[in-house]
């Protein structure tokens, strides 16, 4: 990792992880899965969960746009590193995209992968991003992603379970008291 990043276009660029990611978080999720669906409820945001929201989006686009200037580290310790932090993140996505195909739009999601994580989708996203990061050995990429994960709980995970709440009630109480909400074994009765 340089103190100055690298910046040119090329096919073994990062941006070569980043395309399936955003496909399978927006082409799969908005093809496959049921409109109704709590994938497409957006929760009420206060004043100042709207402004972290905006600098977020704003954090991740950078990302998503800086991936094409950046290449990868091929054949180095920072790419087998980060190669399968990626992979993991994006079973993560999947298998979270893939349950919300399933699950009826009146009940929370609460089986599959939600059943040892009530946010694996977003774990699914910073691994992704984190492994993106270190097989491109870019510090301004990790940077993005730090931003980015300081932001997670409390512009998507703690507005998005206030939703849940509001439309699930005792169902998503339930929820929350047996499963964690990042990763870990499921909480007993």
């Amino acid at each position: 990792m340089s103190a100055i990043p690298a910046f040119e276009i090329g096919i073994w660029n990062a941006w070569i992880f980043i395309l399936p990611f955003l496909l399978v978080t927006y082409g799969v999720s908005y093809s496959i899965v049921n409109r109704k669906s709590a994938l497409f409820s957006w929760p009420k945001y206060s004043k100042q969960e709207r402004s972290l929201l905006g600098i977020m989006m704003v954090c991740l686009i950078a990302s998503w746009i800086y991936s094409i200037f950046v290449p990868l580290k091929l054949g180095t310790l920072w790419f087998y590193t980060g190669f399968p932090i990626y992979l993991i993140g994006l079973i993560f996505v999947t298998l979270a995209t893939l349950n919300f195909a399933k699950t009826s739009p009146d009940k929370p999601n609460a089986g599959g992968i939600y059943h040892i994580s009530r946010h694996p989708m977003y774990i699914g996203w910073v691994l992704v991003y984190l492994g993106v990061g270190i097989t491109s050995a870019s510090w301004v990429y990790l940077l993005l992603v730090l931003v980015v994960l300081g932001m997670y709980i409390p512009v998507l995970a703690i507005p998005e379970e206030r939703l849940c709440l509001e439309r699930f009630d005792d169902a998503y109480r339930e929820y929350i008291n047996r499963t964690p909400r990042w990763i870990g074994i499921p909480k007993s009765g």
